[in-house]
C-alpha cells in the first residue's frame, strides 16, 4: 500500500519497518517530525529528551544494549551532540544507530546555515543523503543493516525541502528484530587513551572498507543518457538536476556521501566533456573531485549561499531567466511576530520601556527582537542567554541595567549550566525565565516541566523554583509574576535590578495557542473614546490595525484573532479597549 508520506514521516516509517526499538531526539525545525511520528507506533520507544547531546547518548547507550536505536535533530543540534558523535565512531555499535540531522539551506527557521557533512567527514563516519520521501524511508532502512555489518553509527542528513516534502511512499511490514546479546568490552568500550589509540586503527581500516562499499552500494546512483555533460549531485539537488536538465545529461546521484568512491567518480567522468557538480551548500563532492584530479564546474558558478531551485539551476548553469511562475514579489511581505495572546509580549514591552540590555536565547521569544518590540540585543545559540549576560556583566559591571531572557525548555536544555556559572563565580546578573508551560516554536512538544512524556503519559513534575533555588539562588530572589501584570512585572525586575544578588524571574502563563487555554471573549474598540494615539500599537500584537472610520483613523481588533489577554487594555490611557 502507498500513502503520501512528508520525508520526516517517511523516515520515522523506515524507523518502524526496520525493527527500531529505541528513539531519543530533542525537537528542532526541521527535524522534529520524524520522532512525532515515530512515538505513534507502539512497538518503538519514543522520548524528548532535554538536549540533543542527552538524546545521543541516551540512543547510543540503546544501541550498546543491543536494540536498534535512533536520535534526530537539526543542524545546530548536532554540534551540542558532536561530543559523543566523535566517540562513538571509535567504539562502534551494538544493535544498529542511526543519527537523523536536518540541514536548513536558506535559514528558514535557524540562526546559521551550516553544512552537516563536514562532521561525517570529521568523525570519520558514513552518511547517506535521501532525494525524496521514497529514499527517505528506504535509506534509513538499509542504514540500520549497514551500521550493524561495518559497526558504525550511520548518519542520515536531510534538509528542509526534503524534510517537509511529501510523496507517495509504500508501506511494508515490520521486520523485528530481537536485542542483540550485550557482551562486556572493555577495550572497545571503555575510550581512556590506551583504548581509544588501538580503537583509532579500527576506525581507519573501516574507513577504508567503507570506501570500497562505495563504489557499488546501493545508496549510490548511475544514470548514464549517452550526453557529454555529466553532473554529480546528491540529495534535492538531483531533483532540481533532473528538471533542468532531462535527458540532457548523465548523471551520478551520490546517496552515500561520505565517504565518496573515488574509483565511481573516475568511472563516471572518463569520457565526458564537461562535469558539473551541483550541491548544497559548502562544496564538498566539488572538493573531494578536484583533490583527485577531476576538473569540474561547481562553486565557481553556483552560490554558497542558500538553498538552490529549479530556477536557480536555469540562472546560473544556463543563462536564462525563470521559466514557472513566481508570485513572490506580488504578495507583501509579513515578518514573523509574536502570536495574538502572547505571554512574552508583555515582557518584552516592558524592557523596552526600561531601557535595559537584553540577553536572548532561541525560541518563540526570539521575536522580541522584531519591530516594534525590538528590546532584544543579542541572540546566539541554545542556552547562550544566560552565559553570554554573566560575562558581559564581568567585563562592564551593568548588572542594574541587563537581563537575559529564557525559554522554560531551553533552560532545561542548556540554561541550567549557565546559572550555576553565574552562582559559582560570583555574579549577580538577572535570569528571566519565560515559562510558557511548553516548547513552542517547535511546534507544542512536551518537556521536563510539562508533567507528560512524548507518550502522553504522566510525568513527574519539575519545578524551575526548586531547580533554580538547588542550583544557589536565594529562594526570596526567585520571583514568579504573570508577564500580563506588566506594572507588577515591571515593579519586580527593577526590585532584582537593584539587588546585589543574582535572581531568578519565572514569568509564568501557558502559551495561548495551548489546547484547554482558556480565551476570553474578544476585546472591541469603542470609537467615541479611541484618540488615534496608538499606545496600543506599540506592543506589536497582529491583531490589532488601524482603521479609518467616519471619525477618522481609530484603532480596531480582528475579533477572530483576539484571545482577550488584556495587554492592550493596560495600553490605552482612554480606557476605549472594552469587552
Amino acid at each position: 500500500m502507498k500513502r503520501i508520506m512528508l520525508g520526516n514521516e517517511a523516515v520515522a516509517r523506515g524507523l518502524y519497518e526496520a525493527g527500531v526499538h529505541f528513539v531519543s531526539s530533542y525537537p528542532g525545525t526541521p527535524s522534529t517530525e520524524i520522532t512525532e511520528f515515530a512515538a505513534k507506533y507502539d512497538e518503538i520507544y519514543a522520548e524528548w529528551a532535554p538536549n540533543e547531546k542527552v538524546a545521543f547518548e541516551a540512543a547510543f547507550g540503546a544501541a550498546i544494549g543491543g536494540g536498534r536505536s535512533f536520535c534526530a535533530m537539526k543542524h545546530v543540534g548536532l554540534n551540542v551532540a558532536a561530543d559523543p558523535l566523535f566517540v562513538t565512531s571509535y567504539t562502534g555499535v551494538n544493535g544498529g544507530f542511526v543519527i537523523g540531522v536536518a540541514d536548513d539551506p536558506g535559514m528558514h527557521s535557524s540562526q546559521n546555515e551550516q553544512d552537516s557533512r563536514h562532521y561525517a567527514i570529521a568523525a570519520k563516519l558514513p552518511m547517506v543523503e535521501p532525494c525524496d520521501s521514497v529514499e527517505c524511508k528506504e535509506f534509513t532502512a538499509m542504514a540500520y543493516d549497514y551500521s550493524e555489518k561495518f559497526d558504525t553509527p550511520f548518519i542520515l542528513r536531510l534538509t528542509t525541502r526534503v524534510s517537509h516534502s511529501s510523496a507517495p511512499v509504500s508501506e511494508c511490514e515490520r521486520q523485528e528484530k530481537p536485542i542483540r546479546e550485550y557482551i562486556k568490552d572493555i577495550g572497545k568500550h571503555v575510550m581512556m587513551p590506551a583504548n581509544a589509540r588501538k580503537r583509532h586503527v579500527v576506525v581507519e581500516e573501516r574507513l577504508r572498507a567503507l570506501e570500497e562499499f562505495a563504489y557499488s552500494c546501493p545508496f549510490n546512483r548511475v544514470e548514464k543518457n549517452g550526453s557529454s555533460l555529466g553532473i554529480i549531485t546528491a540529495g534535492n539537488c538531483y531533483n532540481y538536476a533532473k528538471e533542468v536538465f532531462g535527458e540532457g545529461a548523465s548523471y551520478l546521484k551520490l546517496g552515500l556521501v561520505n565517504p565518496i568512491s573515488e574509483k565511481l567518480i573516475r568511472e563516471f567522468c572518463e569520457g565526458l566533456e564537461q562535469i558539473i557538480v551541483i550541491e548544497e551548500l559548502d562544496p564538498v563532492i566539488e572538493g573531494f573531485c578536484r583533490s583527485i584530479g577531476i576538473q569540474v564546474t561547481g562553486k565557481d558558478v553556483l552560490p554558497l549561499i542558500g538553498e538552490f531551485s529549479q530556477d536557480l539551476l536555469r540562472k546560473y548553469l544556463l543563462g536564462e531567466e525563470a521559466s514557472s511562475s513566481m508570485i513572490a514579489d506580488e504578495i507583501p511581505a509579513r515578518p514573523p511576530v509574536l502570536c495574538p495572546g502572547c505571554p512574552h509580549r508583555g515582557v518584552f514591552y516592558t524592557l523596552k520601556k526600561m531601557g535595559v540590555t537584553v540577553s536572548g536565547d532561541i525560541g518563540c521569544y526570539t521575536l522580541g527582537a522584531v519591530a516594534p518590540l525590538a528590546s532584544m540585543d543579542t541572540t546566539f545559540c541554545m542556552g547562550a542567554s544566560v552565559s553570554a549576560l554573566h560575562g558581559f556583566n564581568k567585563v562592564r559591571g551593568e548588572e542594574d541595567k541587563s537581563v537575559c531572557v529564557i525559554g522554560d525548555s531551553t533552560f532545561m536544555h542548556s540554561g541550567m549550566t549557565g546559572l550555576v556559572n553565574i552562582v559559582y563565580n560570583g555574579g549577580h546578573s538577572n535570569v528571566i525565565i519565560l515559562d510558557n508551560s511548553i516548547t513552542g516554536m517547535t511546534g507544542h512538544q512536551e518537556n521536563p516541566l510539562t508533567g507528560k512524556t512524548l507518550k502522553g503519559t504522566p510525568a513527574p513534575y519539575i519545578s524551575l523554583e526548586d531547580i533554580c533555588a538547588a542550583l544557589g539562588i536565594a529562594r526570596e530572589h526567585i520571583r514568579v509574576v504573570d508577564p500580563a501584570d506588566m506594572k507588577l512585572l515591571e515593579a519586580t525586575l527593577r526590585e532584582e535590578l537593584a539587588s546585589s544578588e543574582p535572581s531568578v524571574i519565572i514569568c509564568r502563563r501557558p502559551c495561548a495557542l495551548l489546547k484547554g487555554v482558556e480565551r476570553k471573549p474578544a476585546l472591541k474598540v469603542n470609537n467615541d473614546k479611541c484618540r488615534a494615539c496608538k499606545s496600543c500599537m506599540k506592543i506589536g500584537c497582529p491583531a490589532i490595525s488601524m482603521t479609518d472610520t467616519e471619525n477618522g483613523k481609530k484603532a480596531i481588533v480582528d475579533a477572530s484573532m483576539c484571545v482577550g489577554c488584556g495587554l492592550c487594555e493596560s495600553m490605552c490611557p482612554f480606557d476605549a479597549f472594552e469587552a
